[in-house]
């Protein structure tokens, strides 16, 4: 897709590694010959992350609302890029249920039955949906969308079930695979843990469960787990926050609270600021145990073997499809920590064969997404 004018809009700006990362990702595969307007809470910071390498406009997403009208007037489509777009809020973010939906609605209308423009979703997350008033919102919004990928099934079934027709609704990956282990790292990672020395887990906790509640018993469970891991075998932890700034309880903030529920084991605190930084902490350990879904795509397309904490439906969704739900454990419910150390020892025990199906698995998720990125133009009426 090459010389046209897009709005492209996303949660940008929001100090989340995994939505810059995003942006780069669809922008990188779009094509450097268009001009985009973007949006962020963040312009600079956005602006900087991008560099000069592609035409581009940023817009304050909070504050200058009217610029986005403007933009649409003269812009060829409309297109939202990944996330999870169509859902309803949990309780933790601490807005309205229904205020992403709401503003969602608004702005996809706006282009299509006033501005006359297509409207692109591609690789988005659909849910979670929890009531009646957000279902009927989300088929407001997807109704009028012209070109639908959704990045899962748990999305793809979602989609059929508030009425969209199969044949308007493409089930593809995470775009994030699009990317080669290069844009990460400049050399293979080990996955070999070498005898002797401390085994190294880069550890990434997000306070958004689906269920807060059990919130306090997650970290208690978790603590547990890894004292018993560590009565075992010398071990380090390296923190990895995939957020550390814009919203009150980000990873980072998190992560050292977890701290001080471990003050006897090894932590070494790392500031992460892109996801090339975050991909040399990942490279750096033995073993990621993670809830974000980009940390756990980053290490399936290094080949670095995770064990998943399944916080939501994306999470849950992205580990069946790779395969990986015998390393993962559901923290929104109480769980046994011993469980939790099984489950360690037992993808460290298969380190080398599970990094070679990553490496298979995420190979031919890239391999996929050149194909639908290649042939996305064609969809546009």
């Amino acid at each position: 897709m090459q010389d046209k004018t897009i709005v492209f809009l996303g949660t940008h700006g929001q100090m989340n590694i995994g939505d810059e990362l995003l942006l780069e990702t669809f922008l990188t595969q779009l094509g450097a010959g268009n001009r985009y307007f973007v949006n962020s809470y963040d312009p600079a910071f956005t602006a900087a992350q991008l560099g000069n390498r592609f035409h581009v406009e940023v817009f304050n997403t909070a504050t200058e609302r009217s610029k986005l009208l403007k933009y649409l007037w003269q812009a060829d489509l409309l297109f939202f890029g990944g996330g999870s777009i169509i859902k309803e809020l949990y309780a933790t973010t601490g807005r309205n249920a229904y205020s992403t939906l709401l503003m969602v609605l608004a702005t996809v209308t706006f282009a299509k039955q006033v501005a006359r423009k297509p409207v692109v979703m591609s690789n988005i997350g659909v849910g979670p949906l929890m009531t009646p008033r957000g279902h009927q919102l989300a088929r407001w919004i997807l109704r009028q969308v012209d070109v639908l990928s959704v990045r899962d099934r748990k999305s793809y079934d979602t989609s059929l079930r508030l009425g969209l027709d199969p044949a308007r609704v493409q089930l593809v990956p995470d775009a994030v695979f699009a990317n080669a282990p290069a844009v990460f790292v400049d050399h293979k990672p080990s996955a070999t843990h070498r005898p002797g020395a401390p085994l190294k887990i880069a550890l990434n906790l997000n306070f958004d469960i689906e269920n807060p509640a059990n919130w306090e018993t997650f970290q208690h469970n978790l603590a547990d787990a890894l004292h018993l891991l560590a009565e075992r075998r010398p071990l380090e932890l390296h923190t990895l926050p995939m957020q550390s700034h814009f919203k009150a309880r980000h990873d980072a903030l998190v992560l050292e609270e977890f701290r001080t529920r471990i003050p006897d084991l090894d932590v070494i605190v790392h500031s992460v600021e892109n996801h090339r930084e975050a991909a040399a902490v990942i490279a750096a350990c033995d073993l990621l145990l993670a809830e974000r879904l980009h940390a756990l795509v980053m290490a399936a397309i290094l080949g670095k073997p995770f064990y998943a904490l399944l916080y939501d439906v994306k999470v849950r969704e992205l580990v069946e499809g790779l395969g990986m739900r015998a390393y993962a454990t559901d923290i929104n419910h109480p769980f046994d920590p011993a469980t939790l150390v099984a489950g360690i020892e037992a993808v460290l025990a298969d380190a080398e064969t599970i990094g070679c199906h990553l490496v298979e698995r995420s190979t031919a998720l890239r391999l996929e997404l050149m194909n639908y990125f290649a042939t996305l133009e064609e969809r546009l009426p």
